[in-house]
């Protein structure tokens, strides 16, 4: 039995909720931050909305990988490079899109305590109550017993290609997989996108 996630589809609308969410929280700070440190690749989008609404110029990547539909070997966080800028000395405000387990953003503030931040915040987008690390601020939270597989709009086509070619392999046709997509993922998509999402293993037209 192939195993499928639930699924939220997300917007721009959503990302632009979150961020005036977030910045709102920020701003009143009697110590903002001066740089915000993106967790790459899901926090880049994040960090650069909230660095525009923030009026903040200096943006660093650090980078993450983790478990999921496009997972990490292990099934463990893991830092795969470096800060790309330094941070000693300066207040932090570490970004990233969601706190599911919260391995990442824990690693990733952890990092940056480590290479001489005078003070590190964090936040994310969304955050799920079962993480067990709590971002400073918080955009919208999800109940632990709401879960779901978020799709952002900034990874709409790796997730919808991941899940389309599971499903394309368990239906053999572009409608199963459509249905499959539909019923056990709560994903209505476009024909065009299940095809565009299984180039390479369908033609334009037929199955």
């Amino acid at each position: 039995m192939v195993d499928y996630p639930k699924c939220r589809l997300t917007t721009w609308a959503d990302a632009e909720r979150w961020t005036e969410n977030l910045a709102a929280q920020i701003r009143p700070s009697p110590h903002p931050p001066e740089t915000i440190v993106a967790l790459t690749r899901g926090g880049w989008v994040p960090a650069r909305l909230l660095a525009d609404h923030l009026g903040l110029k200096r943006l660093v990547a650090l980078r993450a990988q983790h478990w999921g539909i496009t997972a990490t070997p292990t099934g463990k966080a893991e830092l795969t490079e470096g800060l790309s800028s330094p941070v000693k000395g300066q207040r932090v405000l570490v970004v990233d899109d969601i706190t599911d387990t919260g391995e990442s953003l824990a690693l990733a503030t952890a990092h940056v305590a480590e290479h001489g931040a005078l003070s590190i915040e964090s936040a994310t987008f969304l955050h799920i109550t079962h993480s067990k690390f709590r971002p400073t601020y918080v955009g919208e939270e999800i109940p632990r017993g709401a879960w779901v597989w978020v799709v952002f709009p900034w990874n709409y086509w790796e997730d919808v290609r991941t899940l389309a070619l599971r499903a394309y392999d368990e239906a053999k046709t572009v409608e199963g997989a459509e249905r499959i997509l539909s019923e056990k993922c709560g994903l209505e998509l476009p024909r065009s996108h299940v095809r565009t999402a299984l180039a390479g293993r369908v033609g334009p037209t037929g199955d």
